[in-house]
C-alpha cells in the first residue's frame, strides 16, 4: 500500500490533466475572433453578443446540475461527458457553412456551453482534494488553462495560422470542435480523487469558521447573506469583464479609426490587444492572484480586485484610442477578469466548506452566468446606439458597488441560515469576528 507522501507526489498529475481540460473549455473566450467574419456575413453587433451571452448563461446553469452529478458518476466520467458535448456543439456550428445564425446559436450557444458547464467543475474540485493547503495556488493554475486557451484559439484562427482565411468559419469550427474532444479525453486520465483519508504531509485539516473547516450543503448555503453579498460581486465583476471580452475587437477598432487609423490596422491592434494582451493577462491573473488570495486572504483580495476593476473600466474608453494604452489596458482588465475564477471558488470554500465546494461552488457561479447575459447584451445594446463608452462606466461604478459588497463578507454560522435576510442575524454574526477573515476568540 502506497504512503501519504507516495501518493502526494502524484498528485501534480491532476495539475497537467487540468491544464489540458481548461485550455479546451477556453474556447468561449476566443468567440471574439468570430464577431468580425460573422459580422462580413451580415449579423448584427447585438446577434454577436447573443450567441456569447447563451453560451455563458448554458455554461453556468449546466455547473448547478454538474455538482451533483460529479458525486454520482465521478470526475472522470463527467468531464468527459462534457468534452464531447462540447466538441459535438462546434462540430454542429460547422454546418451550413458556419454562419448560420441559428446553427451557431445551437451549437455554440447551447450545446458547447452545456459542455463547459459539464466539465468546468470538476479539475477546480478534484485539485482541492488533492492540495488543501495550497487552495488559492491549484485553483488558479486549474483555471489558468481556460485564459491561455482562449489566445491560442484566438491565434490559430487569426495571425498565427489564419485558419479562418484558409478554411472558413465551417473549417475553423470543425477542427476545433475535434480538438477540444481530444484534450478533454486526453486530461480526464487524471480526473481522479484522492483517497478518503489522504492529506498532503504535515498538512492539518481546518476546523474554524471562513477557513474551510466547516461545511455547507447548498441549501445551508443559499440561505446566507454571505452567499448573496459574494454572488453580488461575482456578477458584475465577472460580467464586466464578460463585455469587455465580447467589445474588446469591436470598441477599438472604431475609437483606432476615428483617431486616424485604417480598418485594416485598427482591426490589428485590436486583435493584438485581444488575442495577446488581455488574453494572457487572464491567464497569469488566475494564477497570480490565487496565491494572493492564499497570502492575502480571499476576502481582501476579492476587494482589492474589484475595486481596482472599477477604476480600470472607467478610464478604458479614454485609452482605447491608442495602441499603447489600449494594449496597457487590455492586460490589467484581463488580469483582474482572471482573478475572478481563481479567487471566488476558493472564497467558496473558505465561506462554506473545502469538502462541499464541488457542490457549493455551481451556485456561486450562477451569477457568472447571470453576468454573462446581462452585461454582453447590455454593451452590444449601447453599442449599436453609439454608446460604447457609456456601457463601460456603467460596469466601472457596478464593481466598486461589487467592492463594497464583499468587504462586508464575514464567515458565516450553520445557525446563521435560518436567518438570510435579517439584518439583527447579520450584525450578531459580523460582531464574532475582527476583520481578519477569522474568528476571534
Amino acid at each position: 500500500m502506497k504512503s501519504n507522501e507516495a501518493i502526494g507526489l502524484g498528485r501534480w498529475r491532476v495539475v497537467l490533466g487540468a491544464l489540458l481540460i481548461q485550455v479546451s473549455l477556453g474556447a468561449i473566450y476566443a468567440w471574439s475572433v468570430f464577431t468580425p467574419a460573422l459580422r462580413a456575413a451580415g449579423w448584427s453587433k447585438l446577434q454577436t453578443q447573443v450567441v456569447f451571452a447563451v453560451g455563458l448563461a448554458t455554461f453556468a446553469l449546466m455547473m448547478v446540475f454538474a455538482g451533483p452529478w460529479l458525486a454520482r458518476h465521478g470526475p472522470k466520467k463527467l468531464v468527459r461527458m462534457g468534452g464531447v458535448t462540447l466538441g459535438a456543439g462546434y462540430i454542429l456550428a460547422s454546418l451550413a457553412g458556419g454562419t448560420n445564425f441559428w446553427l451557431i446559436l445551437l451549437g455554440v450557444g447551447l450545446v458547447g456551453g452545456a459542455g463547459i458547464g459539464l466539465a468546468y467543475v470538476v479539475p477546480i474540485a478534484v485539485g482541492m482534494r488533492w492540495f488543501p493547503d495550497k487552495k488559492g495556488m491549484i485553483t488558479g493554475v486549474a483555471v489558468a488553462g481556460f485564459g491561455f486557451g482562449a489566445m491560442g484559439w484566438v491565434k490559430l484562427a487569426g495571425s498565427w495560422g489564419d485558419l479562418i482565411g484558409a478554411v472558413g468559419l465551417s473549417g475553423v469550427f470543425m477542427a476545433y470542435g475535434v480538438a477540444f474532444v481530444v484534450l478533454v479525453l486526453l486530461g480526464s486520465m487524471w480526473m481522479v480523487m484522492p483517497p478518503a483519508d489522504w492529506l498532503p504531509e504535515g498538512f492539518e485539516p481546518p476546523k474554524a469558521l471562513g477557513d474551510g473547516g466547516v461545511n455547507f450543503t447548498p441549501r445551508e448555503m443559499l440561505r446566507t447573506p454571505q452567499f448573496h453579498l459574494i454572488s453580488m460581486t461575482f456578477l458584475v465583476s465577472a460580467g464586466a469583464g464578460l463585455m469587455a471580452i465580447g467589445l474588446m475587437k469591436l470598441y477599438p477598432i472604431e475609437a483606432l479609426t476615428a483617431n486616424g487609423l485604417s480598418v485594416a490596422e485598427a482591426s490589428a491592434i485590436a486583435g493584438t490587444a485581444m488575442a495577446v494582451f488581455f488574453s494572457l493577462a487572464n491567464g497569469v491573473g488566475r494564477i497570480v492572484w490565487g496565491l494572493l488570495g492564499d497570502k492575502l486572504g480571499r476576502k481582501r483580495s476579492v476587494v482589492l480586485m474589484a475595486a481596482s476593476q472599477g477604476v480600470l473600466l472607467m478610464l478604458f474608453t479614454s485609452m482605447a484610442g491608442d495602441a499603447t494604452t489600449l494594449y496597457l489596458f487590455a492586460a490589467l482588465i484581463g488580469f483582474n477578469f482572471g482573478g475572478n475564477f481563481a479567487l471566488f471558488p476558493a472564497l467558496t470554500a473558505d465561506e462554506f466548506g473545502n469538502g462541499a465546494v464541488g457542490s457549493n461552488y455551481p451556485w456561486v457561479f450562477l451569477s457568472y452566468g447571470a453576468g454573462g447575459i446581462l452585461f454582453p447584451l447590455l454593451g452590444g445594446w449601447l453599442g449599436d446606439g453609439g454608446h460604447f463608452p457609456l456601457a463601460f462606466s456603467i460596469s466601472g461604478i457596478l464593481c466598486l458597488l461589487g467592492a463594497v459588497a464583499s468587504f462586508l463578507v464575514v464567515p458565516p454560522h450553520h445557525d446563521e441560515a435560518e436567518k438570510a435576510f435579517s439584518v439583527h442575524g447579520f450584525l450578531h454574526n459580523a460582531h464574532l469576528f475582527d476583520g481578519r477573515d477569522k474568528p476571534s476568540v
